[in-house]
């Protein structure tokens, strides 16, 4: 963000524009103030730097290549489709970026221990992985329903030793494992610290994720620009709360021959209530202690959402985004959930890639649009998630 005229945000109430801040209660907000605080003394120390720099390349193993998908390529005609690989990185997502960081700044603080909520499990994954490293014990929240289709990643968190909390109020997603875990958080919030796992809440943390993500653009820019000497002309990421979206994004904020579009889920139909497309349909609101795009009932309610993708499914969307939809910066489109497993399947037999569902969005637009375009054009997905937790759930949908 260095470069940016998005490096001055959030202010220093935590605004990106008319989005975001701390709506919270008075004593909460003076416990985020103290993590803010030691995010920013920490952030700007030599020795975490190089910890994480460190950890970044010999535990994630950074930098994640991109791939030009060739066979897609010619199969779609049009422009050349290329894979930024997040799926190739240790626990298989993007996640594990933001979640070390997260983890670190929790040692730092002298946490007892690391609570966060999770949808398709990547996060919980993450999470209990780097909380395993660091030697601090961690609590994962999880809808009962996405328990069901991500047993996999259930498995793994079990596995490496973390208390994970089924959910079964409300629609037992993604919404309410969040309202779960804030709520064990607010027993006691000086001891334990709530890693939020993407760029949503109340300031600090759609700052402090959009940081830690970062390094997935800045990796882009340079590598597509090495190999080809040019960047891309579309640059494209799936869309629920936006973690991946905006590690990718910002590198390119001020390139404006690169059009970015974000992938939100357009479910079963915009026309139905089955669907989480927050920044398609919503409007400004409130939700999770941030102001944001919100999805609304009536009743000014957070509204019962859905996608296939259990990571996607959240009435809110991070504040960053809403600026930047705002700003008409970044284009927000949607992909069904059949666009999706057309996406999932397409890509897995073409390119032996199988995708996160999630991943499956982005590559779904790119599949739309692609022979569309001329051959000389370029689109980079960020190829956020591999599928191997869904693929079981996939293979049952379809009778595969």
């Amino acid at each position: 963000m260095s470069t940016s005229p998005f490096a001055n945000l959030p202010d220093s109430q935590g605004y990106f524009g008319r989005f975001g801040g701390q709506l919270i209660p008075p004593e909460l907000k003076r416990v985020m103030d103290e993590i803010d605080a030691a995010y920013e003394e920490i952030r700007v120390r030599e020795d975490f730097q190089q910890e994480l720099a460190e950890l970044f390349s010999d535990y994630v193993g950074r930098p994640s290549p991109i791939f030009h998908a060739r066979r897609l390529s010619e199969k779609l005609g049009g422009a050349q489709i290329h894979l930024k690989r997040e799926d190739l990185n240790h626990t298989g997502a993007h996640k594990i970026n933001h979640c070390l960081g997260e983890a670190l700044l929790a040692k730092f603080m002298g946490k007892t221990k690391v609570i966060a909520e999770t949808g398709a499990g990547q996060h919980g994954v993450a999470l209990a992985t780097a909380c395993a490293l660091v030697g601090i014990p961690c609590e994962i929240h999880m809808g009962q329903v996405d328990i069901e289709k991500e047993h996999p990643n259930v498995t793994k968190m079990k596995i490496l030793g973390c208390k994970l909390v089924p959910v079964t109020r409300g629609t037992a997603t993604l919404k309410d494992a969040v309202d779960s875990a804030f709520e064990e958080y607010l027993k006691d919030p000086q001891n334990y610290i709530y890693a939020i796992g993407s760029v949503v809440g109340p300031h600090p943390f759609p700052k402090m994720v959009r940081d830690f993500q970062s390094v997935i653009g800045r990796e882009a820019r340079e590598q597509f620009l090495a190999r080809h000497g040019r960047l891309p002309d579309h640059v494209t990421a799936c869309v629920g709360g936006g973690s991946n979206a905006i590690g990718m994004f910002p590198a390119f904020l001020e390139d404006e021959s690169v059009h970015l579009v974000g992938v939100e889920p357009a479910g079963e139909g915009l026309d139905t209530q089955r669907h989480s497309a927050t920044l398609t349909l919503g409007k400004p609101g409130e939700i999770h202690g941030m102001a944001c795009y919100v999805l609304e009932d009536e009743a000014g309610n957070p509204m019962p959402v859905h996608s296939i993708a259990s990571g996607l499914d959240y009435p809110g969307v991070g504040p960053q985004h809403s600026h930047l939809k705002e700003l008409g910066r970044v284009d927000y489109e949607t992909a069904s959930d059949d666009e999706c497993l057309e996406a999932f399947l397409t890509l897995s037999r073409v390119e032996g890639i199988i995708p996160a569902l999630e991943s499956a969005h982005a590559v779904a637009w790119a599949m739309r649009v692609a022979p569309t375009l001329p051959k000389g054009e370029h689109i980079l997905i960020n190829l956020s998630g591999r599928g191997d937790k869904d693929a079981d759930y996939v293979a049952e949908k379809l009778g595969l």
